[in-house]
């Protein structure tokens, strides 16, 4: 920092007091902002404000820059452990062959280890409407082949021409 700015500050807070943390995390006491500032400089670290809302306020002696580092590798390692799921989707007809309906299964159980949400949708065209129960029979026997590791988080429900339900991983 310029002796300019340091003299400008030093100007405007001259009177003010502060509660000082020394760089141990030693509570100092309550001392002017001006002999704080040269506690600081002595030591060759920092005097940062952690507290403006107390009265006095509390300044800290640190390292700013090492400090700021440190509060970006936690912010780094929070957004890592953070769980993020997605909506996976299966498709499916009422026609599907078991062959088919396995490889399918397959796939859902891989989305549900990745533990991401899966939602199978069999699609129904023209006349096949008419053969709903067999739309429910599949995504039965879907559940069926899943139920170890799947939990039902939306049974199945008609959205006009497609039935559809989301299963998510125990």
């Amino acid at each position: 920092m310029d002796n300019e700015k340091r003299a400008n500050i030093n100007r405007n807070i001259r009177a003010r007091e502060v509660r000082l943390i020394d760089q141990n995390g030693q509570q100092v006491g309550v001392i002017p902002i001006h002999q704080a500032l040269a506690v600081a400089e002595a030591t060759g670290l920092d005097l940062v404000e952690v507290s403006s809302n107390t009265d006095p306020p509390v300044c800290k002696i640190m390292d700013y820059g090492k400090f700021k580092y440190q509060q970006d590798k936690k912010r780094q390692e929070a957004k890592k452990k953070q769980a993020t799921t997605q909506l996976k989707e299966i498709k499916l007809r009422p026609k599907t062959s078991d062959h088919d309906l396995g490889i399918k299964v397959t796939h859902i159980k891989r989305f549900l280890e990745d533990r991401d949400k899966v939602k199978i949708t069999v699609m129904f065209r023209g006349r096949e409407i008419a053969f709903s129960e067999r739309g429910r029979e599949m995504l039965d026997k879907v559940l069926v082949l899943t139920t170890e590791i799947a939990v039902v988080e939306q049974p199945p429900k008609f959205e006009g021409r497609t039935m559809i339900m989301v299963l998510a991983p125990k």
